[in-house]
């Protein structure tokens, strides 16, 4: 087995660490903002904003992790 072949093995592993970093964000970030909008209901338009304005935040995150997977390795 060669060093190569290692390094893929690790970088995929990372990769798999920042993506359940980022679905405990996004499951976060969208139960908070449920729970925000049934307490206030006549919040909803600007809640919304914010969760998905989140939810593109942690996404971007995980893509970063993604590439970087590759990049670095």
């Amino acid at each position: 087995m060669d060093i190569a072949a290692i390094e893929g093995s690790i970088n995929t592993v990372g990769y798999g660490i920042s993506v359940i970093g980022a679905g405990i964000g996004v499951g976060l970030v969208f139960g908070m903002g449920m729970q925000a909008i049934a307490r206030q209901p006549e919040a909803r338009g600007p809640l919304q904003t914010n969760i998905f304005l989140g939810f593109a935040l942690i996404e971007a995150l995980a893509i970063l992790g993604f590439v970087l997977a590759f990049a670095i390795g």
